[in-house]
């Protein structure tokens, strides 16, 4: 299967091009980034340390598409219109791991949805999406006598807050309890706020150093605190769940699934 990675020179693009070289079941057909960086013209194996590929680093992501069954694109959400109707010109699945997106952003993807296979995910990673599910069957149990909070730690760069990883965390608690998460999120606690509404669910996020993701559910009641926590290790676990769900989107039928979905969770 022919992969293409865009944003191949950030933190989780290198992941990506590395994860696509060590898979026997795919081959790396296009790698892109933007025409400022510092990569562009070199051998995408050779900018990872890599023997060398002959695949080069382009700023030209039009050609990528159309060389490519699927792309992943970890990038930016103000770039995701262009890569969907790339996406469903050329035919060519998309995994898309940006977060970030408007509300028309999310709706213009579920239209993209109908005439190409998208797997959309706030987090790639096995662990967190087995967390997700957790989330969601803890709160269906525990009743609003336990508080939710949910904690995020990421690496000073990061530039959304919450992380998306976060809000699927807090979707997952709030579809547990039968509600929208819009609708009993507490996300902009600062200054004299009043003491906590029952059944909200509470966000907090920290960023510093190079922390790669530690998510927390909390579930505090008055007598004992239940917390669920995954804590990421190395970006390849999601280079790794990135690059499984692009191999699973051959011969699957236009849609937008997730991770739940690549992974046979649900």
């Amino acid at each position: 299967m022919r992969i293409g990675v865009i944003g191949c020179a950030g933190r989780m693009g290198r992941e990506l091009l590395c994860e696509v070289q060590r898979s026997e079941k795919c081959e790396l057909s296009a790698a892109v980034d933007v025409k400022e960086s510092h990569s562009i013209g070199q051998d995408a194996n050779k900018f990872v340390g890599l023997p060398q590929c002959g695949v080069i680093i382009s700023d030209n992501v039009e050609e990528a598409f159309k060389a490519s069954d699927a792309i992943i694109d970890f990038t930016s959400p103000n770039v995701t219109q262009h890569h969907l109707e790339l996406s469903q010109e050329n035919g060519t699945n998309l995994v898309l791991g940006t977060t970030g997106h408007t509300e028309k952003g999310l709706a213009d993807i579920e239209i993209a949805a109908k005439k190409v296979t998208i797997v959309k995910a706030m987090n790639f990673s096995i662990g967190v999406n087995l967390l997700f599910g957790l989330a969601k069957q803890v709160s269906e149990i525990l009743n609003e006598d336990y508080d939710i909070e949910i904690m995020e730690m990421h690496h000073r760069n990061k530039v959304d807050v919450p992380s998306g990883t976060a809000i699927a965390l807090g979707e997952a608690a709030a579809k547990g309890r039968g509600k929208a998460l819009e609708e009993i999120a507490d996300r902009g606690r600062d200054g004299i706020t009043g003491a906590r509404k029952r059944g909200n669910i509470g966000f907090s996020s920290l960023r510093g150093g190079e922390v790669i993701g530690d998510h927390s559910v909390i579930y505090a009641s008055d007598s004992e605190i239940i917390e669920l926590v995954h804590k990421a290790g190395d970006r390849g676990i999601f280079s790794k769940g990135a690059v499984h769900a692009s191999l699973w989107t051959e011969g699957q039928k236009p849609g937008l699934y997730n991770m739940l979905d690549v992974l046979g969770l649900i």
